[in-house]
């Protein structure tokens, strides 16, 4: 664990170009600013799923790191990946509605788990520290018609989304149960979060936004 430091103004990047981690995190006190990685996930490999999520989720933070100047003020940049893993294969994104009809077609009346990289760098004027880490969840989906699954694709959301699914927007009656960090089926573990900030030496009391506190 770094020492906890004192950092008068902490510049929170979150490199992602996800609405809903940005929300998660806006809604739990903190004000992040987004900056899209432009890591091109389709080309990443890896062992599993969670070795895969952690490693995008990598791959964006030091992307977004790498453009703020040297010297410049603290900052934490964080990075999130997540991906479903069902029957031993992972899904991110569906690329066509055709597939994500067959995928939820997969997935209906059965559990998958949702694996969320996390990967947060620190940076000062002496230095840099990172920590990666990722969180699981079993998601339990509903029994759902074809009907349901053709009118849930047909919103787009699918789409837009790791596993074709939300469970905090029109997805949410689709999922019958969790296992594990709501917020981690989100995108944005903020427990697991937590602890990586404090390991970096950042409190997350520090971070919260004073008009929220």
């Amino acid at each position: 664990m770094r020492d906890e430091v004192a950092m008068v103004s902490l510049r929170l990047v979150l490199a992602s170009a996800s609405p809903a981690r940005l929300a998660t995190l806006r809604q739990a006190g903190l004000d992040p600013e987004p900056i899209v990685s432009g890591v091109d996930e389709s080309v990443v490999e890896a062992d599993s799923a969670p070795a895969l999520a952690s490693r995008l989720a990598q791959l964006k933070a030091e992307a977004v790191a790498a453009r703020i100047v040297a010297g410049s003020e603290p900052t934490a940049v964080i990075g999130c990946d997540s991906v479903l893993e069902l029957d031993g294969a992972v899904y991110g994104k569906p690329p066509t509605p055709e597939v994500a009809i067959e995928r939820w077609q997969r997935m209906r009346g059965r559990s998958g788990v949702l694996h969320t990289g996390h990967h947060v760098i620190v940076l000062d004027a002496t230095g840099s520290w990172a920590k990666n880490a990722d969180a699981s969840t079993r998601v339990h989906f509903a029994e759902l018609s074809d009907a349901e699954i053709a009118a849930y694709v047909g919103t787009g959301e699918p789409l837009q989304v790791a596993g074709g699914f939300t469970i905090d927007g029109l997805g949410g009656p689709f999922v019958t149960g969790i296992e594990g960090d709501h917020h981690n089926v989100v995108g944005i573990s903020l427990p697991l979060l937590r602890l990586m900030l404090a390991d970096l030496g950042v409190a997350w009391p520090t971070l919260w936004v004073p008009s929220q506190a």
